[in-house]
């Protein structure tokens, strides 16, 4: 391991296709694993359990709008992720990228960011794993099952990343099945075909879109507040650049593993959000259930709400394991930069990076103890700034990307030789980013959202500051090699 003199901001047309470096992680992913480890990070409980409030507040043509501006905003951030992926295919990756193109003080706190939302989200997803095991096991206590499936993905990331990776693929394929299982079967019965249907009858295609009360029913500042959440509801997505590091030809299987999972995302989350809009009023939907048990239930399918108390659990324990595993390479990366302590460079005899697994799961188990202890006060702040990172780390992908191709030409690089480069730049890394901070803007004026700010911006201030009082505002080389 060695510490590069070259400049942040001129990037060298790294050979993706290469040995990993000498950090000692080993490339043993494929592109399917990157796809489902995107796909496990990205479908979870915002979609199975708070896409019914989604269509309660634009209404169903605001809901289906506000996903399609997401998934839009996705493939922004993905083609911009695309070309630093294949170029710095380093594991842990974000504040790399950011320490490169634009300075360290922002990779450090980009790291910081990032590493915070999944430790806090690993608290909730346990806890939340723990009350829906109540409905077959109500004698055994919530905190049992929040041990005993805090275990189960500790093991996981903790054999080898191949094993994650595979554990993943499935954890995230029993979702997907769920997701076209709704697609198909809705959409079937919104055409007429519902024979099961306890009632007999069943909404005629896109008939709810007409509401008494307008196509917009709560107005276009419904529609807004909407958009925002759709943003968070993608976020995950950019789990492939963590990967990036211990993937087999990263040139290859990064930029195959980001095509598909924007046309899945695409595919399963407009799709989704489109047959519970049509199947669903809009005012009878919210989050008292599942949309996806309603659905399921309005077309007679037995067993809906045992099979989708299963596959949420699954969703869960799959963000979960990308959580944990996202945390502790973002730790790892952190130290081979010395800005965090060495020890979290230790390796097991399989590649993996025990210490920081054990440091980000042990994160994410205070998060866990504090939803209970500090209801009001620590849990809120937490989560205020996890729901402010995942559009944070978006924005300084975007502007990395643009930095980094900046300084490439500059450099007198040609970026037709680049392996794999963002397309229409600039205006794709400049309208990301400004989407971005529109959506950062809008939250100050939803009530509900504004605390994000009042905790995000003052944290990211405090990594600006410390980093500057520790290490001053020099720029300094980032690991290479």
């Amino acid at each position: 391991m060695s510490v590069s003199a070259i400049p942040d901001n001129a990037p060298a047309a790294a050979d993706s296709a290469s040995p990993p470096p000498g950090d000692g992680l080993r490339r043993t992913m494929r592109s399917r694993h990157l796809v489902m480890i995107a796909m496990g990070g990205v479908i979870g409980s915002g979609l199975f359990l708070s896409s019914g409030f989604t269509v309660s507040q634009a209404g169903p043509l605001g809901a289906v709008l506000a996903y399609l501006v997401g998934a839009f905003v996705v493939w922004l951030v993905m083609a911009c992720l695309g070309e630093l992926a294949v170029t710095y295919p380093v594991s842990g990756a974000f504040h790399v990228y950011a320490t490169r193109a634009i300075g360290p003080a922002t990779g450090f706190a980009t790291a910081w960011l990032y590493w915070l939302t999944w430790a806090v989200a690993l608290g909730s997803e346990f806890t939340a794993c723990g009350l829906l095991m109540q409905r077959w096991f109500p004698g055994v206590s919530v905190w049992i099952w929040c041990m005993v499936f805090a275990a189960v993905v500790f093991g996981v990331n903790a054999f080898s990343a191949r094993v994650f990776g595979e554990t993943e693929y499935w954890f995230s394929l029993v979702k997907v099945i769920a997701v076209v299982a709704l697609i198909v079967l809705g959409g079937a019965a919104l055409a007429g075909f519902h024979p099961l249907s306890p009632s007999g009858s069943h909404p005629f295609l896109l008939a709810n879109f007409h509401t008494p009360d307008g196509l917009f029913p709560n107005g276009f500042s419904g529609v807004l507040v909407t958009v925002l959440a759709a943003f968070y509801a993608f976020s995950g997505s950019e789990l492939i650049g963590v990967a990036a590091g211990e993937t087999e030809n990263p040139a290859e299987a990064v930029p195959k593993a980001l095509r598909v999972t924007v046309v899945r995302l695409l595919i399963f989350f407009v799709g989704a959000i489109t047959v519970i809009a049509a199947s669903i009023p809009y005012d009878e939907v919210g989050l008292d259930e599942s949309p996806f048990v309603t659905v399921f239930s309005s077309i007679g399918i037995p067993y809906a709400a045992d099979a989708m108390n299963f596959v949420i659990i699954t969703a869960l324990l799959s963000a979960g394991n990308s959580g944990l595993y996202s945390c502790a390479r973002m730790l790892f990366s952190l130290a081979q930069e010395k800005q965090a302590p060495q020890a979290l460079r230790r390796l097991s005899r399989r590649g993996i990076p025990l210490t920081a697994l054990s440091l980000s799961m042990l994160g994410g188990l205070a998060s866990l103890v504090s939803s209970v202890a500090a209801p009001e006060t620590v849990y809120l702040v937490l989560v205020s700034i996890a729901g402010f990172a995942a559009v944070g780390v978006w924005m300084s992908i975007v502007a990395a990307q643009f930095f980094h191709r900046r300084a490439f030409v500059r450099a007198g690089g040609d970026p037709g030789s680049l392996p794999y480069r963002t397309p229409f730049y600039p205006v794709v890394p400049v309208l990301a980013f400004v989407l971005c901070l529109a959506s950062l803007i809008g939250i100050a004026l939803d009530p509900a959202q504004a605390t994000a700010l009042y905790f995000g911006v003052p944290f990211v201030a405090g990594c600006y500051l410390y980093y500057w009082l520790r290490h001053g505002r020099r720029r300094t080389g980032v690991a290479t090699s």
